[in-house]
């Protein structure tokens, strides 16, 4: 094997390999004689059969299997000879002309990882913004389950159904004279005005009273889900069973029983736990990003930039993804891509972030453990169906990529504690309100790349989801996504505000749909 390099410019380096001929050949005599004694053969005993008739039978495979394993050795061995690290897989190539017989030109294009000086983890300043919470919150809190469960009482029966009101009816659903699936139920409680049902349904029931019988006419929406019913005009025969006015619901002892708690005070507890806990994320957002800004100040070297466009594809799509859900997708479509330079510089500080972190995490000994990873994978083995949860298994178990993917996440977080760790931390009282709008001034002090080539993006390339995440969906777009750091924060695409008011808005209860789609999901 000769090995001669032809390109050695930054982090970029190319290859070309030549594998003799009579190299390939000896390899391939040598996997015929390990072939021989398996091989069997009308006229002859097992094993006798002879090496040109072996040839002649699996000739083409043969030298098709062992050419790749030729290839594959050469690259492995050209990669410890000239000790690369290869930032993503190389692009190998045989050229066109290659015969059998021949030796075999293989050019091998790739990428190294850049050399990084052992970053300092000493003499790192943070301030940690805590929010205490108060009893007034958990009262809140309180109050807002109270809400969310109204209790209702029976209303005389010449009470005429208002807004706010909650009917006990029965309905069937026609279209024309024939009952359709799904379009029938009893005892079904409804709260007019909360848009439970199908557009048109509840504003007619509005007057109705307690044993009032009454047919009205709805037409489906066009994207409903049963293709059956979209945009189909249907007659609801309705009996009103019971008017119901909301009464007031006193929260004590009793509301926390009906709840599964055992009082108030542990309902308060748990609540308090929670808050805390959400306040907790906000606080370790704040302080990450403080850390990953100071390392990113610090720090400034080449990155592989096979690895800047893997993350920019990753961005670019996210994007344009939620741009397509706008109301006005060209618009939206039209301002990323007037940004499209800043994404790229998004993209490029993610990789240099991720290289650093795992630089400091190496030299310092992080690790994430077998039985961490094995963990990882059977959570993530979860979200497949039951049936295809070994193969996940087997794959990640096999492939390294894959478990490099699932790995980084938890890698992160652990060089990110470590640095927290190390660093020396002072605490400030504040409250959420102020713990937010810091938030919101590091990410509107990220949105100018310029400055000392600072992107908006906090998190590395290596991982998907981090403690950004935690972060309410109406502070950050698209947070439980992509990180809702893609972008400028002073001046955000419409695609990113849509992406936010879905995540908050438009992912109503099952029970907020029509009554056919209702009953349609018992089946």
């Amino acid at each position: 094997m000769q090995i001669k390099e032809t390109a050695n410019e930054g982090l970029k380096r190319a290859y070309q390999i030549t594998i003799k001929a009579k190299e390939i050949a000896e390899k391939i005599e040598a996997e015929v004689k390990k072939l021989a004694p398996q091989v069997k053969m009308p006229g002859f005993r097992p094993g006798k059969v002879p090496a040109n008739l072996i040839k002649k039978m699996h000739g083409e495979q043969l030298h098709a299997q062992t050419l790749n394993d030729v290839i594959r050795d050469s690259v492995d061995g050209l990669m410890r000879d000239k000790e690369l690290r290869p930032a993503m897989q190389p692009k190998i190539d045989l050229g066109e002309g290659y015969e059998e017989g021949k030796d075999a030109e293989i050019t091998v294009e790739l990428e190294v990882l850049p050399t990084i000086e052992a970053p300092t983890v000493d003499g790192l300043k943070l301030e940690r913004l805590t929010v205490p919470v108060s009893d007034e919150a958990v009262d809140d809190a309180v109050k807002s389950i109270a809400g969310q469960n109204k209790a209702y009482k029976d209303a005389p029966k010449t009470k005429k159904a208002a807004d706010g009101d909650q009917l006990i009816i029965d309905f069937t659903g026609r279209l024309g004279d024939e009952e359709f699936e799904g379009g029938k139920a009893e005892d079904a409680p409804l709260v007019i005005g909360s848009g439970q049902f199908i557009p048109g349904f509840e504003e007619q029931l509005v007057g109705v009273k307690t044993g009032d019988e009454k047919t009205i006419t709805v037409t489906f929406p066009e994207d409903y889900p049963a293709e059956n019913l979209k945009g189909q005009e249907a007659q609801f025969d309705i009996k009103v069973k019971q008017v119901k006015v909301e009464t007031e619901t006193k929260v004590d002892d009793e509301f926390a029983k009906q709840l599964g708690i055992d009082s108030l005070d542990k309902l308060k507890e748990l609540l308090r736990g929670q808050l805390e806990q959400q306040t907790a994320g906000l606080t370790r957002t704040q302080m990450k990003r403080q850390l990953l800004d100071t390392l990113a100040a610090g720090h400034d070297f080449d990155v592989p930039e096979g690895m800047v466009d893997a993350e920019f594809q990753q961005i670019w799509a996210q994007l344009q993804q939620e741009a397509s859900r706008e109301e006005n997708p060209q618009e939206a479509l039209k301002e990323i891509q007037e940004e499209r330079d800043d994404y790229r510089k998004i993209a490029e500080r993610r990789v240099r972030l991720g290289l650093l972190l795992s630089e400091i995490g190496q030299a310092n000994g992080v690790e994430v453990t077998g039985q961490e990873m094995s963990m990882l994978i059977q959570q993530a083995a979860q979200q497949y169906r039951p049936e295809d949860r070994d193969r996940f298994i087997q794959y990640v178990q096999q492939e390294p990529m894959a478990a490099a993917q699932l790995r980084a996440p938890l890698y992160e977080d652990k060089v990110v504690d470590f640095l927290f760790d190390k660093a020396e931390i002072t605490d400030r009282e504040v409250t959420q309100e102020e713990l937010e709008a810091a938030i919101e001034a590091e990410e509107s002090a990220e949105a100018k790349p310029a400055a000392k080539k600072k992107a908006p993006a906090k998190k590395k390339a290596a991982a998907k989801k981090d403690d950004a995440d935690k972060k309410p969906a109406a502070k950050k777009a698209a947070a439980k996504k992509d990180e809702g750091e893609k972008k400028p924060a002073a001046k955000k695409a419409p695609a990113k505000k849509a992406a936010a008011k879905k995540d908050e808005g438009e992912k109503k209860p099952a029970a907020k749909k029509a009554p056919a789609k209702k009953a349609a999901a018992k089946k």
